[in-house]
């Protein structure tokens, strides 16, 4: 059993190297992902910001949360294009035909979206700070945020690798994150829900954006959370778990 774990992390290491080494030379991919969300927290802080009522006294506090969710749903559509590419080059074929653990190649490409997008996090956050945002969370605070935001990463993950390998075309296999990009837009991320109107707003109260949105904005205010952690949670979890399922189905199926 142990030496089976040995040689199960030894071949996720070397899948992850494989994927990660794919990133860091196409450098552009990375700069994509942060650009649009960047470019984003600019319009609507600078140009739209003192025009939308939040009663905060800082509106870049109040939109990070929603824009570092845009950043994970546009990040994780590279994992649907990179693992559609596999499929369609026989690539998984190949190191099926290999002594390794074959669940590895699917785990290759999840934790390097895992990787990629807290590196683009990071980046958003510090451009961020540029332009203001201030946050009195402690460390452990800081912890449950990158807690939340790595467990919303794996579920959009799962999501991607079900399109990408069930994907008849590279367009169709990327076409998925458009809306996950979108839907922060409905939601509190951007403009309390109290502005929207009843139909709107019900939606936007009950969709898993806004209690993850939430939650991360408290824990970065320093201010109570209440139940809405457990619902961002449960979101997270069951949307994951969901996912999985589905995407080990589907990469099943390639590999029998």
């Amino acid at each position: 059993m142990g030496e089976a774990k040995t040689y199960f992390f030894r071949d996720m290491s070397v899948m992850l190297g494989r994927s990660m080494r794919h990133i860091f030379r196409s450098m552009d991919t990375m700069l994509t992902v942060c650009i649009t969300p960047i470019a984003m927290m600019l319009l609507f802080v600078y140009v739209f910001g003192g025009a939308i009522e939040t009663g905060t006294g800082n509106y870049v506090n109040y939109l990070l949360p929603g824009i570092l969710l845009m950043a994970i749903a546009s990040g994780v559509a590279y994992v649907a294009y990179r693992l559609f590419i596999d499929k369609q080059r026989g690539i998984m074929e190949r190191f099926h035909s290999m002594p390794i653990a074959r669940s590895t190649v699917l785990w290759g490409h999840v934790l390097t979206s895992v990787v990629s997008n807290v590196i683009s996090i990071v980046v958003i956050i510090l451009v961020a700070l540029l332009m203001g945002f201030r946050s009195s969370a402690g460390v452990l605070s800081w912890l449950a945020v990158a807690g939340i935001l790595v467990l919303f990463t794996l579920a959009l993950t799962w999501i991607a690798a079900i399109a990408g390998l069930t994907g008849k075309t590279m367009e169709g296999a990327s076409a998925f994150s458009y809306p996950l990009i979108f839907l922060p837009f409905i939601s509190s991320a951007f403009v309390p829900t109290d502005s929207m109107p009843l139909i709107v707003r019900v939606f936007a109260e009950n969709q898993p954006v806004t209690s993850i949105v939430e939650t991360i904005r408290s824990l970065l205010s320093n201010q109570p959370v209440g139940t809405e952690i457990w619902v961002a949670l449960a979101w997270c979890l069951g949307i994951m778990l969901v996912a999985y399922f589905f995407a080990v189905r589907a990469y099943n199926r390639i590999v029998a």
